[in-house]
């Protein structure tokens, strides 16, 4: 099945399309590609400069990697649900006229925003030089992190993508939802700042807050709260993981049920 799936024919139209999501979204612009990396750099430079003179940052060693390590993969997981919400609406006229996979559309938004991801990794790689913090092999689980938020995020945007097809109101509904999420989600602040532990629990339930905590553990500051300190090491610090699973889950098999009626509904 996986062979099939990923068939030399597949390949090639995946490929393509991701070329031409990438190309498309920087067309017209002066500085093109650059953007993948300077529009997430001159926001993280805004709050940076902001929250350092408000003092956010006292007792947390290295703040400027630390908070682009959480803006970094906020803005992987927001590029990769929201740009991928009109996809198929997007691609409405290669869909009624050939028959393709339509995860394909799906999958090669996702891979667009994954290139972005690989230019503001190397962004990370720099601060993480210029601030003479040391890495090790053990921090190579770093990337299992990056792949968990992958998948979650991969299973809302097969939801949010069906969904939009028959309902328009998706695209406003998620651009609140991300809005609040980014405040909820320890990305400028850190979560020791939340005195009342209840919170603290519930914030570090979403996959999103956890991975980020989780990769600033790995890489910036052993210090960093995590998801196994805020539960004092119990069963529930796996939860996440499990949304994770839930979430992809319900996505794929919505995506697979409203797929069948795209080229009618669009």
């Amino acid at each position: 099945m996986f062979r099939r799936i990923f068939s030399k024919k597949n390949r090639v139209l995946l490929s393509e399309l991701v070329r031409t999501d990438f190309k498309l979204r920087y067309q017209g612009s002066v500085l093109g590609y650059a953007w993948s990396l300077l529009q997430p750099l001159f926001f993280f430079l805004i709050l940076y400069v902001v929250f350092t003179l408000l003092k956010v940052n006292k007792g947390i060693p290295h703040y400027s990697v630390y908070l682009l390590v959480g803006m970094v993969l906020w803005s992987f997981f927001r590029e990769m649900t929201s740009g991928s919400i009109t996809s198929i609406v997007g691609r409405g006229d290669l869909i009624r006229k050939i028959r393709i996979p339509r995860w394909i559309i799906i999958l090669s938004s996702s891979f667009s925003a994954a290139i972005s991801l690989v230019f503001n990794l190397v962004i990370i790689l720099i601060f993480l030089a210029a601030n003479h913090v040391g890495l090790s092999i053990n921090d190579l689980w770093f990337f299992l992190i990056i792949l968990e938020v992958y998948i979650f995020s991969l299973g809302i945007a097969l939801y949010l993508s069906a969904a939009f097809v028959k309902y328009r109101d998706v695209s406003y509904i998620w651009d609140v939802i991300i809005q609040g999420g980014f405040y909820l989600t320890p990305i400028i602040y850190p979560l020791s700042k939340i005195t009342n532990l209840t919170l603290q629990k519930f914030i570090m339930l979403n996959p999103i807050s956890q991975s980020i905590q989780d990769a600033r553990y790995a890489v910036v500051w052993r210090g960093t709260q995590t998801t196994s300190d805020t539960f004092a090491g119990g069963p529930y610090k796996f939860i996440p993981f499990g949304v994770v699973v839930v979430v992809f889950a319900a996505g794929l098999s919505y995506f697979r049920k409203q797929s069948k009626t795209f080229a009618e509904d669009l």
